[in-house]
């Protein structure tokens, strides 16, 4: 049994923690993304708007059914095949198209959820005032729904960036691709995956952490 190699994992987290902000800034987009179009897919739910009920059903089944990185090979090997204009996508819109639409699904079912749990009297007080259904879910419902749903969002965008590390099967060279490559260009395996395994593990941490205090305040704001 050989002896870890110290020096070379010092000398490595300078350079994997270089790649953490093109992590780190996938997830966000993607994060803003999943989450605009999972609020519009939760409303046509909610309302149960006639067609886009049923497309937005069959999407949410598609990919809630599949896994994330067969999604990600669909878009970046398969769609340019039967889509000339898409061969131009590179391997990080590629990346961050597939993460958007893979947890928009979930979390258009966690934001449905949520906007079910608002009280009916805040609904038929809307409707009372004569609130069109846009204005009663821009004011009154999404604002509450959100508070709600925000905690279960935060471990939405944890898996996200877990998610990223996917990437460098499309050849992006990010938190994971770079391991990849230090590694085999070290043969020191074990010792790469271990600091990339801590890189991870603290960013997680830090942000259970702000989820904890997020639920702490909402907690508290809810109870005035």
């Amino acid at each position: 049994m050989r002896a870890l190699d110290f020096d070379y994992m010092f000398g490595l987290v300078p350079i994997l923690l270089s790649y953490v902000p093109l992590t780190l800034g996938m997830a966000a987009v993607s994060m803003v993304m999943a989450l605009v179009l999972a609020s519009l897919m939760a409303v046509v739910r909610v309302v149960n708007v006639p067609v886009l009920d049923g497309f937005t059903r069959f999407f949410i089944s598609f990919f809630r059914g599949t896994p994330l990185l067969v999604q990600l090979f669909l878009f970046y090997y398969g769609l340019p095949q039967v889509m000339s204009f898409l061969t131009a996508i590179n391997g990080v819109t590629a990346a961050i198209m597939g993460l958007t639409l893979h947890f928009a699904a979930y979390m258009a079912e966690s934001i449905r959820a949520a906007i079910l749990g608002v009280d009916r009297s805040q609904w038929e007080a809307s409707m009372s005032v004569g609130m069109t259904t846009t204005q009663m879910m821009r004011r009154i419902i999404l604002p509450q729904a959100a508070r709600v749903a925000a905690p279960t969002l935060v471990n939405y965008f944890i898996d996200m960036i877990k998610g990223t590390s996917l990437a460098f099967t499309l050849g992006v060279t990010e938190l994971m691709g770079a391991t990849q490559k230090e590694a085999a260009g070290s043969f020191l395996y074990f010792e790469a995956f271990i600091i990339v395994a801590l890189i991870y593990w603290a960013i997680v941490e830090t942000l259970t952490l702000f989820q904890r205090r997020l639920e702490t305040r909402l907690g508290k704001a809810h109870a005035r």
